[in-house]
């Protein structure tokens, strides 16, 4: 079982590294914020920067869920 757990976690861990690194950047100054409105208004990257931010909260919640229960087993 607790083999089982590790494995998971260490998958969650994966893909919580994967979603983060393949998010675009927020803060990329000004000339970001000028980027990011034009990217906004034109409908660039909006899709997928939520897909990331939604698939890296769930790996996130699933890394916190498996290093509990390793640390109750």
């Amino acid at each position: 079982m607790k083999t089982v757990i590790l494995v998971l976690q260490v998958i969650a861990a994966v893909g919580l590294i994967a979603t983060v690194l393949l998010q675009s950047g927020k803060s990329a100054g000004l000339s970001g914020s000028i980027a990011g409105g034009a990217e906004n208004i034109f409908g660039k990257k909006k899709g997928m920067d939520e897909f990331f931010s939604k698939l890296s909260t769930i790996s996130a919640v699933c890394f916190m869920v498996f290093t509990l229960l390793l640390s109750i087993i």
